[in-house]
């Protein structure tokens, strides 16, 4: 009897795993960032107004100060964007923070996590932007890991890259040709990138990064990348400069 009821239990498992079974298979997944602002507010009650209204006071004035202006709507896209061209830019000017002289810089969009609308730049925008606990890092790499790490970029259909570098690339995502400088990669040459903690140990599957050398990891909270763009910011604004960057064929697609 004990039998019987095993083989019962058995064939049910497996009817259900067949009736389960399906012939689709996915043929493409296609993804797209939705701004969510206070059109999707609803009104709130009087009571939960006055509930929050010392911890919202108490957080907008850590994240309302204004430390600069936009010029124009900027944001992250690929293969080439307004503010995934400005990021790694921040990042090669951060350079003379640190007593470095990178050649280029890499932000990876995905650690981009907003867009900063033309305007007042607050505080809170900055850390919108750039939420994580990512911070600055130096990393060199030879020729030939630069010109796999373009090849990488090009895969994944672009990252920021700063306006050293020149990148193309054909409707595949396959890499044709990359410049550094103006210049042909040197195979036999090495290259310092200034770069985010996070992607220098090859994450985001820009993993030539994990044969670089001489690797300087920054450790301190003056470090952290909302900390280095707010830096950048504040320095553009005291000479009276907007902050702006434009789209200007550093990643290219062609036919």
């Amino acid at each position: 009897m004990k039998d019987k009821c095993l083989k019962m239990v058995t064939m049910a498992l497996v009817l259900t795993m067949v009736s389960c079974t399906t012939h689709y298979t996915v043929e493409k997944v296609e993804r797209t960032r939705l701004l969510v602002d206070k059109a999707y507010d609803v009104p709130l009650s009087a009571e939960i107004t006055d509930f929050m209204a010392p911890y919202k006071s108490r957080v907008d004035s850590v994240m309302s100060p204004v430390i600069g202006r936009a010029a124009k709507y900027l944001s992250p896209e690929r293969p080439e964007g307004t503010l995934s061209n400005l990021l790694p830019d921040v990042l090669v000017w951060a350079g003379k923070l640190y007593g470095e002289k990178p050649d280029f810089g890499i932000y990876n969009r995905g650690g981009i996590r907003a867009s900063i609308a033309a305007g007042d730049i607050t505080i809170g925008d900055i850390v919108d932007v750039a939420p994580f606990e990512n911070k600055m890092c130096f990393i060199t790499l030879s020729g030939e890991k630069a010109l796999q790490l373009m090849e990488q970029i090009a895969y994944r259909g672009g990252e920021g890259v700063s306006r050293e570098v020149r990148i193309v690339m054909d409707k595949n995502n396959h890499l044709k040709h990359a410049t550094i400088g103006g210049k042909e990669i040197d195979p036999n040459a090495s290259y310092r990138v200034a770069t985010i903690d996070y992607i220098s140990h090859g994450n985001d599957r820009l993993t030539a990064f994990k044969d670089g050398t001489d690797r300087r990891e920054m450790t301190g909270e003056e470090d952290l990348m909302r900390s280095v763009i707010m830096k950048y910011i504040k320095e553009q604004t005291a000479q009276g400069k907007a902050i702006d960057c434009d789209i200007e064929g550093r990643i290219i697609v062609e036919e």
